[in-house]
């Protein structure tokens, strides 16, 4: 199949989803060799879930299937330019290519609108909208002396 097929499929989950009440009007799909190893839709409402969103699911459903936390073979398909939170996660699941139909823009013109986030993000913690505030208690760097011990991890 051709990107503008594999990009229709993501668009008709996104319709569908809103057909369906499910959630937001956001659709998305994992390709890897021709095949879909990953389906997506917005639940976060369906399912009370802010971390719901279309990509995320996606990335969850491929990574169960193939047995993996790395998509590097892999390509992505969204109905929507992914929000910051699906940017982390697409980042760590390292897609080959993301691939998406309506910008960011389109999704604000219909009340999706995320760009107090990128705000939010560049604002010193203090300045948040959100208190971030560190808590030093003497033994927080302990898991992370572990992990630099540990003889079993696996690198990410």
């Amino acid at each position: 199949m051709d990107q503008d097929t594999w990009m229709g499929q993501a668009v008709s989950i996104a319709l569908d989803n809103v057909k369906e009440s499910r959630g937001g009007p956001f659709g998305a799909i994992i390709v890897k060799d021709g095949q879909i190893v990953g389906r997506g839709r917005n639940e976060v409402t369906a399912m009370n879930d802010p971390t719901a969103h279309a990509e995320v699911q996606a990335i969850r459903e491929a990574c169960r299937k193939l047995g993996t936390f790395q998509l590097s073979d892999c390509e992505l398909y969204t109905s929507c330019e992914p929000c910051p939170m699906c940017l982390g996660a697409i980042y760590w699941a390292r897609p080959r290519a993301v691939y998406y139909a309506c910008t960011k823009e389109d999704a604000a013109s219909v009340g999706f609108d995320d760009h107090f986030i990128y705000e939010q993000i560049m604002l010193p913690h203090e300045e948040r909208s959100i208190p971030f505030r560190q808590i030093e208690l003497e033994n927080r760097q302990s898991p992370f002396v572990a992990w630099s011990q540990a003889e079993k991890r696996i690198e990410y």
